[in-house]
């Protein structure tokens, strides 16, 4: 399936807030879970229906509830039911191929960014969706499968972070966007290495491997950046966005994540760039041996010509050729030859033709 633009023929002409899956199904169970949290009390759980985390709205707390697997309606529904959200929002959540954006209702905030994991062995990327809804007391958070991304987050909630325990659900929201943007980070810097390990390969031998690594590495970073790009639009938009889900204090965090994402936008162009001028010295490169062989064969075939003519002279069926009898004759002919090709070879020098 196409990895940039992604559409089946029967979404087209279906309603923006049907609550259907468009997407690829990756678990076979929707997994509920739930932190619940302030700065001493510490609540974790796995649900198994929607309504448990309805008694976690009217609390004094902080929750956290994550649910993995997108493609069971009916449980889309309840969680549209029980938060009172407009079922376009979570048709939005449903929609995996969607641009990451950022949208404000009257009792919530919706965002969706893209999640990158790396292959190790193969080094493509693939993607997730990741849907974000940030209500006064509940951030809910949607992805396509179970992933231990968002762990060190957790680990901050359980080893009692002040910050983390004493913030709300926007300085929770900061944090898992701030961890998909350090994951930006790090997959750039790994093709980043890489991508520098090359130009010493590219100098030293340049051969159609070096070249299809190059070709990878440009499919794979132009890839990212398509991801990359509209969640810097996005995280934008958040950080000029004056609303009363985002307390004035966390706001200079949002600040903070515009500036992490916008290094990450700049180092896949500045890796983009590198390889374009990989390319160009490799195509250098062989231009110069080429002129190389080039300027060889053409020194070969010039000095050669006037032997040649000699050589075809000195060879005509004649009856009458003045040397032809002559006992040193053909001695004579080769240091003709020798000479002249020697003298050709000394003006070529001095003419810096070789």
């Amino acid at each position: 399936m196409a990895r940039f633009v992604k559409k089946q023929k029967k979404e087209i002409g279906m309603s923006p807030d049907a609550l259907y899956f468009r997407g690829q199904k990756k678990m076979d169970q929707v997994l509920l879970r739930v932190i619940d949290f302030d700065a001493s009390n510490l609540e974790e759980n796995a649900l198994k229906t929607v309504a448990e985390v309805v008694n976690y709205q009217n609390k004094d707390t902080v929750t956290w509830f994550n649910i993995d697997g997108l493609h069971n309606e009916s449980i889309m529904e309840e969680i549209a039911r029980a938060f009172h959200f407009d079922h376009f929002i979570l048709a939005n959540v449903m929609e995996t191929h969607a641009r990451p954006k950022m949208t404000e209702f009257s009792n919530c905030i919706y965002l969706s960014i893209k999640m990158l994991r790396q292959n190790e062995t193969s080094g493509t990327i693939s993607v997730e969706n990741l849907s974000l809804i940030l209500t006064k007391s509940v951030l809910l958070s949607f992805q396509e499968e179970k992933g231990d991304v968002f762990e060190p987050v957790r680990e901050r909630i359980r080893a009692q972070k002040k910050r983390i325990r004493n913030s709300g659900t926007d300085y929770l929201a900061f944090a898992l966007l701030d961890t998909v943007v350090d994951n930006y980070i790090y997959i750039i810097s790994e093709f980043g290495d890489k991508i520098e390990d090359l130009e010493a390969k590219l100098l030293a031998d340049p051969n159609q491997r070096v070249i299809d690594e190059i070709n990878v590495y440009k499919r794979e970073l132009n890839f990212l950046r398509k991801n990359i790009v509209p969640a810097k639009e996005m995280i934008i938009s958040l950080s000029k966005l004056e609303s009363d889900f985002i307390n004035e204090n966390t706001a200079v965090y949002y600040k903070e994540l515009l500036g992490n994402i916008t290094h990450a936008v700049e180092s896949s162009d500045n890796y983009r760039e590198i390889l374009s001028d990989q390319l160009n010295i490799y195509h250098t490169t062989m231009s110069t041996r080429l002129n190389d062989i080039m300027k060889f064969l053409t020194v070969f075939s010039v000095v050669f010509i006037p032997l040649t003519f000699i050589a075809g002279i000195y060879g005509t069926n004649f009856d009458f050729v003045p040397e032809l009898h002559f006992k040193y004759s053909y001695f004579i002919m080769w240091a003709v030859m020798i000479v002249v090709a020697i003298g050709m070879l000394v003006y070529f020098k001095r003419k810096k033709w070789l």
